[in-house]
């Protein structure tokens, strides 16, 4: 029996990131990671950032001979857009049965809640300086012409020491 070629060299995280969480999604949600990624894309621009995927709700099977049913996707979206997107409903679903490539879904149950993460503030903490750092740093620069150079330095070396923490000494 042959083999599959293995592929050689370096290899996309994102390959490797979703045969790690697909099996995840779908036992938890019954979907995708391809979902998820391009869910901006099948909502649009205006909806993009306000409502995301939640999960599949497909109807329970009691027999092997059962006849496949849709499921529900479960959408979670901002109390502003949830009209916008109610209107959106059917386009949607042609959308992400067409990326599927079958008719996997047949509504939306929409649930409303926040869906935007409060963005981090990432900016360093900045301390005061002592009258002594300020006075190494106007001595560093005393000797330069330039006013330009001379004030871009400063502030430069004023930001580095704002990052450092405060010595005791």
């Amino acid at each position: 029996m042959a083999r599959a070629p293995q592929r050689r060299g370096a290899r996309p995280v994102g390959d490797l990131v979703s045969q790690l969480l697909d099996p995840v999604l779908a036992r938890k949600a019954g979907m995708t990671t391809g979902l998820i990624a391009a869910w901006a894309e099948l909502v649009g621009a205006k909806l993009g950032g306000v409502c995301r995927p939640e999960k599949l709700v497909w109807p329970p099977r009691l027999h092997e001979a059962d006849a496949f049913q849709p499921a529900t996707l479960v959408v979670a979206c901002e109390g502003a857009s949830v009209l916008r997107l109610q209107h959106q409903t059917s386009e949607l679903i042609a959308r992400v049965n067409a990326f599927f490539g079958y008719p996997a879904i047949d509504r939306l149950k929409i649930v409303q809640r926040a869906v935007t993460q409060p963005r981090l503030d990432r900016r360093p903490v900045l301390r005061g300086l002592k009258a002594s750092e300020v006075s190494d740093i106007a001595a560093m620069t005393d000797r330069i012409e330039d006013p330009r150079l001379k004030a871009a330095l400063a502030a430069f070396g004023t930001s580095v020491l704002q990052r450092l923490p405060m010595t005791k000494a």
